[in-house]
């Protein structure tokens, strides 16, 4: 399940070490195709809100395949795009069903005993990870040497591999629910006004991906123009960033032991500094440094935050887990769209700045959070 997390959830980050090369297909369309991680992270977004629900009413097993099916044939789109409009809406269908990755994370949790939920999610979430870090170092490469269309070529048939693969090995399940799909989708908006953990661990989620966003939609561009560097070697730094990796069982386990709030803390501060470094640190090492700790900070968060909300309603744990995803996505579009911006207009500084203040906001929420909940315990 991890594996097959961090196989779809790559794809919507195939574009981002890739941008200098799609730009150069579709000369003057540049301010068009710098959309395309905005794109498909905003279709993520909405694969989450529109598609995750149906987990809790569907048989997971046939939900899931009929997911990468439907990612194939959107990653074929993308590959054969003829125009940098084309390419824009091919993505926004890519992000859409790779969302298929938010329907095996609360599968997991669901199958895991409550005293091994922490470590059990942070095992799918460190193959999350892979996929998002491992994807841009896999992209950077074969589009350097085989040109951008022929990555999305080979997502195309790992969609199709990791959906056969997925038939074949995951239990059949019973659906949590028989509510229509309307319904569904309305009691999205009842546990949100119900449930303030899982308000506060969206807000913070939403602020700490889109900061984590601005990094790797403006990397590409900084080392172009700073460090005369390719593709191909900012594909290498999400290699660098899979150290992450390792922690993300670490914070699941710390997160059973010591309560998921101790590491959210912990995480927001970490990315705060990442960006200090970016800053203050203008070589190469203090950008593998940077990068380090803002992927244990974002991946500690994640694997926090997710452990919060699937202890809330275990028979709510797919829409819980699409509120929490599509939040965090949306903030991840404005930080990428953010970011586009900052780099254009005003260069690195700016880019250092708007990453900052995002984790800063995280924090912020983190702090107003816990006093809020003490404050509850105080009244009652």
């Amino acid at each position: 399940m991890a594996i097959a997390c961090g196989m779809s959830v790559a794809n919507i980050y195939y574009n981002q070490p890739m941008l200098e090369l799609i730009s150069a297909t579709f000369p003057g369309s540049e301010s068009l195709t710098g959309l395309v991680p905005t794109a498909t992270q905003l279709g993520y977004a909405l694969g989450l809100l529109l598609l995750v629900p149906l987990g809790d009413r569907i048989e997971r097993r046939r939900l899931i395949v009929m997911q990468c099916g439907a990612l194939a044939l959107a990653l074929a789109g993308v590959a054969v795009a003829p125009s940098a409009w084309m390419l824009v809406a091919a993505s926004a269908f890519v992000g859409v069903s790779a969302s298929v990755a938010q329907q095996i994370l609360p599968f997991a949790a669901d199958l895991a005993a409550p005293s091994r939920r922490g470590a059990t999610i942070g095992i799918v979430m460190s193959g999350l990870l892979c996929g998002i870090l491992f994807g841009r170092a896999l992209a950077g490469a074969v589009a350097v040497h085989y040109g951008w269309r022929a990555m999305f070529w080979l997502g195309l048939g790992l969609a199709l591999l990791i959906g056969v693969v997925l038939a074949v090995a995951l239990p059949k399940t019973k659906p949590k629910t028989n509510h229509s799909y309307g319904e569904l989708l309305k009691s999205l908006a009842s546990l949100w006004r119900e449930e303030p953990q899982l308000r506060h661990a969206t807000m913070i989620q939403a602020c700490l991906f889109g900061s984590f966003s601005v990094l790797w939609t403006s990397l590409a561009f900084h080392l172009a123009a700073n460090y005369q560097l390719g593709a191909d070697v900012a594909g290498l730094f999400g290699i660098i960033g899979a150290v992450g990796v390792l922690f993300a069982p670490i914070a699941g386990r710390t997160a059973d032991r010591r309560g998921p709030h101790f590491v959210i803390g912990i995480a927001c501060v970490t990315m705060l500094l990442s960006w200090v470094v970016f800053e203050a640190w203008g070589m190469v090492m203090g950008l593998v440094v940077a990068v380090i700790f803002l992927d244990f900070g974002a991946q500690g968060a994640q694997v926090s935050n997710q452990h919060v909300i699937q202890s809330l309603r275990p028979e709510a744990r797919n829409r819980l887990n699409a509120i929490l995803m599509s939040g965090m996505f949306l903030g991840g579009a404005l930080g990428s769209a953010g970011a586009s911006f900052a780099w254009t207009h005003a260069g690195w500084s700016a880019v250092c700045g708007l990453g900052a203040l995002l984790a800063l906001a995280g924090l912020g929420v983190h702090i107003a959070g816990r006093r809020h909940a003490k404050a509850s315990i105080v009244r009652h």
